[in-house]
């Protein structure tokens, strides 16, 4: 996990705080991922822009975070290879990377080395007024779920339902039929426990 050079040349770092956060959904071959805090932003639910990629027909909400001061989220630094950055921005496609300053991260272990450039995502365009309500993907939400259960445990997770707002937005069950492109398998005591904790959700 700590295969990192000193000069620590050619490596770039994003704060993941969704789906990154789950390993099973990255597609570049990382350097290290360090469970973190982030300070200053806020994440939320909001519905998706009507010209952005829609996933098997639907379009769905779009998690993202806000400058906020006196929030907090947990999530995951992600070190990555220069090279592979303009994969992760496509895959990122209706979001801006922006830079992050060190001094609004504290990490739960091990602190990654300085000098690496480091990075968010919040999203690349302003809400629609008057748009009908975006579903959130029960096959994403399973990722984002899986991700922050086994980095932070349950308490973790719970957390992130806490930390997160918008959860009002109904949830298109698509379990069974995954529309998200990078769906994960769940294990039954992850199903159960996602399933009960969906339950308690505002939807």
């Amino acid at each position: 996990m700590n295969d990192i050079t000193s000069e620590n040349t050619g490596l770039i770092g994003y704060f993941g705080y969704g789906s990154l956060v789950n390993r099973d959904t990255l597609r570049t071959d990382i350097v290290a991922a360090y469970p973190a805090r982030v300070s200053g932003w806020r994440r939320v639910w909001l519905p998706r822009p009507a010209n952005a990629p829609k996933f098997a027909g639907v379009g769905p909400a779009v998690l993202t975070v806000e400058r906020a001061e006196g929030h907090e989220i947990d999530g995951m630094l992600v070190i990555d290879r220069v090279e592979n950055i303009a994969s992760v921005d496509e895959r990122e496609n209706i979001y801006r990377r922006v830079q992050l300053g060190s001094a609004e991260l504290t990490f739960y272990g091990d602190v990654p080395p300085s000098g690496v450039p480091l990075h968010i995502y919040e999203r690349n365009y302003e809400p629609e007024v008057d748009m009908p309500p975006s579903p959130i993907l029960r096959s994403y939400l399973d990722a984002v779920f899986q991700g922050y259960f086994r980095t932070f445990g349950e308490d973790g997770l719970r957390r992130f339902v806490d930390e997160t707002s918008g959860f009002g937005l109904p949830i298109h069950e698509d379990r069974l039929s995954p529309a998200y492109p990078r769906a994960i398998e769940l294990a039954s005591r992850e199903k159960q426990l996602f399933d009960m904790i969906s339950t308690g959700l505002d939807n």
